[in-house]
Parts: C-alpha cells; sequence; structure tokens
C-alpha cells in the first residue's frame, strides 16, 4: 500500500472516493467536497487548502482516504480553537496554518477515515492516521484536529495519544410516530401549545410550506434560495461561507440528497430552508426568509422538516450546531466529539487541562438540559437518544 497526497479532490476519481463513504453521509461524497472547492467556497483563497490523503493498493485501487485541508484561521469549523489561537500567540507561538481533518461549514458527524469495506480495515487506518501526522510535519502545522469524528475514529484517535474534546448538538429522534400530531402528543401541554400556536402563525398569515427535491429544485429556486441564504446572514451580522454556484452545483451532481423547503404566500414565495438527506437521516442546513412572518423559521426549519421525517421513515433530524431554542420543540442534546493533536508541548498541556474541564462542563450542562426536556415525564426515555 502507498499513501498520496493530493492538491485537489478533482485528482480522485468520484467513483473511488464515493465507494470508501458509502451512504455514510451525503457530507462525505466526492460531489459536495468537490463543489466546495470547485465553487470557490473552500478554496486557498478562502483560508482552506485542500489536501485529501488517499491510499492505495499495489493495483492503483483507492482503499482508504481522509478530507484534509490546511487551514491558515479557524472559521467554518464549528469547534471553536480561537482561544487556543489566542493563547499560542501570547506565547510567541505560531497556531497557523494547521491541518484539519473536516468538512467545511458542516458540523455533521462521521467517519473521518474512511475505508473501503473489503480493505485491511486496521493498517489502512494506521496508514493515513501517520500520514496526516508526517504531512502535518512537513508543512510544519502546529495542530492536527480531526472535527465532528464518530465513535470509532474517536477511540482510535483518542488511543494515539490525540486530546478528546466533547460539545453538544440538539437532534430530533423518530420514535416511530405515524403524524405530526402522534409526535405532539408526547410532548407536555405547555410546549404541545406552544408548536400548534407556532404552526398556526404561518397558517394564519397565508403561507403554506412544500418540499421539493431532485429536478423540482429549479435554477431559479436555487437563486431565490441563495438570495434569502445571503440575506439572512448578512441581518445577522454572519459571514458568507458559501457561493451561489455550490448549491447550484449539488443540486445538478447530488439531486437525490437534497431537500428544499419553501414558503409560499399565494404565489410568492417567502421563505426557504436547505436540508441534505441519506437513508436514515436528515440534516438541516441553511434558511432565509422574510424576517416579518411570525414563526415561519420554525415552520420552514423544524416542523415542515420533522413532517418529511415522520412521513418517509427517517430515523433522526440533525439540527446543526447550538440552538437551545431547538430543545423546547423537541430535539434533545446528542454529544459530539473531535480530537486534537497539537505540536507544542506546553500548549498540549494546556489544552488538555481546559479539556477535561469543559468535558465536565459540558456532561452538567447536557444533563440539565435533558431535565428540561419538553417530553412528558413517561415519555421521555422512548425518545432519548442512544449514546447522548
Amino acid at each position: 500500500m502507498r499513501v498520496r497526497c493530493h492538491t485537489s479532490f478533482a485528482e480522485i476519481a468520484a467513483g473511488d472516493w464515493n465507494r470508501l463513504g458509502g451512504d455514510a453521509s451525503p457530507f462525505l461524497r466526492h460531489e459536495y467536497l468537490h463543489a466546495l472547492e470547485a465553487s470557490g467556497s473552500a478554496t486557498v483563497a478562502t483560508g482552506w487548502t485542500p489536501l485529501p490523503i488517499t491510499v492505495e493498493d499495489d493495483a492503483g485501487r483507492t482503499l482508504g482516504a481522509v478530507p484534509l485541508w490546511l487551514k491558515q484561521h479557524s472559521f467554518g469549523e464549528l469547534v471553536y480553537d480561537f482561544a487556543w489561537a489566542q493563547a499560542s500567540e501570547r506565547a510567541g507561538l505560531r497556531y497557523y496554518p494547521k491541518l484539519v481533518a473536516a468538512i467545511p461549514f458542516s458540523p455533521v458527524t462521521g467517519p473521518r477515515l474512511l475505508i473501503a469495506p473489503d480493505a485491511p480495515h486496521e493498517g489502512v487506518a494506521r496508514l493515513l492516521v501517520d500520514a496526516a501526522r508526517a504531512l502535518a510535519d512537513e508543512l510544519h502545522a502546529s495542530s492536527l484536529h480531526w472535527l465532528y469524528t464518530d465513535p470509532a475514529d474517536t477511540a482510535r484517535l483518542e488511543s494515539l495519544g490525540y486530546l478528546h474534546r466533547t460539545g453538544y448538538q440538539f437532534h430530533w429522534q423518530n420514535g416511530g410516530y405515524a403524524t405530526f400530531d402522534e409526535f405532539l402528543t408526547g410532548l407536555s401541554a405547555d410546549k404541545r401549545k406552544k408548536l400548534k400556536r407556532e404552526r398556526r402563525y404561518v397558517r394564519e398569515a397565508g403561507v403554506a410550506t412544500e418540499v421539493l427535491s431532485g429536478a423540482d429544485v429549479t435554477p431559479a429556486l436555487w437563486d431565490r434560495f441563495y438570495d434569502f441564504y445571503s440575506a439572512n446572514i448578512l441581518r445577522h451580522g454572519g459571514m458568507i461561507h458559501l457561493t451561489r454556484e455550490f448549491f447550484h452545483r449539488i443540486g445538478a451532481t447530488m439531486p437525490e440528497a437534497v431537500v428544499l423547503v419553501v414558503a409560499r404566500r399565494g404565489s410568492e414565495l417567502v421563505g426557504t430552508a436547505i436540508n441534505l438527506r441519506d437513508r436514515q437521516a436528515l440534516y438541516g442546513r441553511y434558511w432565509g426568509g422574510d424576517p416579518g412572518i411570525h414563526s415561519l423559521h420554525f415552520e420552514t426549519c423544524y416542523y415542515t422538516p420533522i413532517e418529511l421525517c415522520i412521513r418517509q421513515g427517517l430515523r433522526r433530524f440533525e439540527g446543526g450546531a447550538g440552538g437551545e431554542h431547538k430543545l423546547a420543540r423537541g430535539f434533545l442534546p446528542v454529544a459530539t466529539h473531535s480530537v486534537h493533536w497539537l505540536r507544542h508541548p506546553r500548549l498540549s498541556r494546556a489544552v488538555a487541562d481546559f479539556l477535561r474541564h469543559e468535558r465536565s462542563g459540558v456532561e452538567l450542562y447536557m444533563d440539565e438540559l435533558n431535565e428540561h426536556a419538553p417530553f412528558k415525564a413517561d415519555m421521555a426515555s422512548p425518545h432519548q437518544p442512544a449514546g447522548s
């Protein structure tokens, strides 16, 4: 077996890459990663230099890969290490560039060591990990970060001495509901009334929602979505990371994975929200809409997608990073994980101490959140996500 470091996802055949990730996540598909690069969203110019690593056998067959990037900043990762960078600079150490194994702008848990099902798993995994560390040395990177790792990769890397960091998100879990109303019956009375009231506000505004996917999401709809998306980010003082071309590309190259919720008042489009999906889960990503319509955000981003999950039997709906307001709407806290290697021993020891305290705080906070779960007392346990 041999290791190759690439300077573009375009250098790797889409079929070879996708054979490694299978249906683990739409965010790991070659079409998605290449769209980030080709659209100008994650490139050298934006501080994301693609450096994917692959392992091949003697016949040139791809056995494993890592979606790796050289970073000149910490934006768009959603595992925040700005304080580490500041501490490093105060100590006279250079924190950038750094290497990250991640999906840019996407806080979605999944494998970061992508390995073909018929490959020698242990050998390929070790080659990939060693190659990433060797590349960090070659590029004089201060650190190597594996973000939103699944349990297997988290355990493997922690056993090799990487520092383990815990965070949390809010996920909606499908309890086998037949209808949205059945989901509502499991909520406490005040939360059930709140959700019904918010849905009523949208209906009373004359707004109806529709779920579109595949060829039904036309280029014109993508343009309208992008206008809403960018306006919403600017309204809240955020950074627009993804270009208009990115959404057009994923709509064209992976249409079956894209789910667009559109909200219309008569013939007028008043809001949109994009989700991605696989065979088991729906992933909420971005939205934009008329800020004057009460509860439009909750309807397009939460309630209509939950109805879709129920209708199609999807096991969970991941609401993305942050958002304690999701708790009152049926989402429960779920732990997320990342693992980190820092080159400088003194900084590494300081971060390790910080992470021990942070992990305890996260665990206590998640316990407190679960105490305020919106479900009836006798309904809370069946909807508690495994491993949370």
